[in-house]
């Protein structure tokens, strides 16, 4: 009866009618019960009079199971109406349709996680019950300044004009953090990790950054007015507009980083590593070069 796949099918699901074709019926989802029920295969029920295939299930979500089988789309429905519609597409055995709504519902849920708004009492309660870990959280604009919170993962969070000012970070992760614009003025940053950071236009002055990791950051326009950065870790760091006068650079590696117009007055750069560093443009006014390694660097 519906062996030709241009076939037009009339299909009256729990009162409301719907048109569409063999092909549409068995292409997608070649296994599921509406395949099976117009392959040719089976006999199948039609109102004589006029012509429907009857399906005793409720309709309201019929249409979004024929664009998927049309265009392979789930649509964007309020939780609730996703159960109904995961309810209709495990009766009709529609697996992929099944898939696709399980998906979009965990990525909602990742979603509203990421843009959960926290509080300062929030993070405070957090660390007092040892949950200490932000990853890709949004925490922007929060004030979290003179915590205690070391060790704390900020890997992959949104932390765009936070406030850490005086707060102990010793042994953070802000690995490809977004802080763009965030105030880390006098933090306790040793030993941190800022490995390919977004850190434009932050305020580290007279942060204790020794042994940090920085590498790969990005530091434009990054105030370091005397910083401890002793030892720390800056290849291939953008420091570009970068005002580092008066920090404390001795042993720091920065192989490869980008100093074009970096105020590094007064700076102590002894026993840097700057090779091959281009320092054409950068303000070494007053800088402590003894020991530093400049082999090949720009000058």
């Amino acid at each position: 009866m519906f062996s030709d796949f241009k076939s037009i099918v009339l299909l009256n699901i729990g009162g409301k009618k719907f048109s569409t074709t063999v092909d549409t019926l068995t292409h997608r989802e070649p296994d599921s019960m509406l395949a099976a029920m117009f392959s040719g295969r089976h006999t199948v029920c039609q109102d004589s009079e006029k012509g429907c295939v009857f399906v005793d299930r409720d309709g309201k979500h019929f249409r979004h199971i024929l664009n998927w089988l049309r265009d392979g789309v789930v649509p964007t429905l309020t939780d609730s109406e996703y159960s109904e519609l995961l309810r209709e597409a495990e009766y009709y055995q529609l697996l992929g349709l099944i898939e696709g709504i399980e998906e979009a519902l965990n990525k909602r849920r990742e979603d509203e996680e990421f843009n959960t708004e926290l509080t300062r009492n929030d993070i405070i309660k957090c660390i007092q019950s040892e949950r200490v870990r932000f990853r890709g959280v949004n925490l922007s604009g929060l004030d979290l300044s003179k915590l205690d919170l070391s060790s704390v993962d900020f890997s992959y969070a949104s932390l765009k004009s936070v406030v850490f000012s005086c707060a102990d970070l010793h042994c953070a992760k802000f690995r490809d953090a977004d802080a763009e614009a965030s105030i880390l003025r006098n933090a306790f940053l040793r030993e941190c990790e800022f490995t390919g950071a977004n850190l434009r236009g932050a305020s580290l002055a007279e942060a204790n950054l020794q042994s940090a990791n920085l590498q790969d950051a990005c530091l434009i326009d990054c105030s370091f007015c005397g910083a401890d950065l002793r030892s720390a870790h800056l290849q291939n760091a953008d420091l570009t507009n970068a005002n580092l006068e008066g920090a404390n650079l001795e042993g720091a590696n920065l192989k490869g980083a980008k100093l074009s117009n970096a105020n590094l007055k007064g700076a102590n750069l002894q026993r840097a590593y700057l090779r091959h560093v281009n320092l054409r443009d950068t303000h070494l006014e007053g800088a402590k070069l003894d020991g530093a390694n400049l082999l090949g660097a720009i000058r």
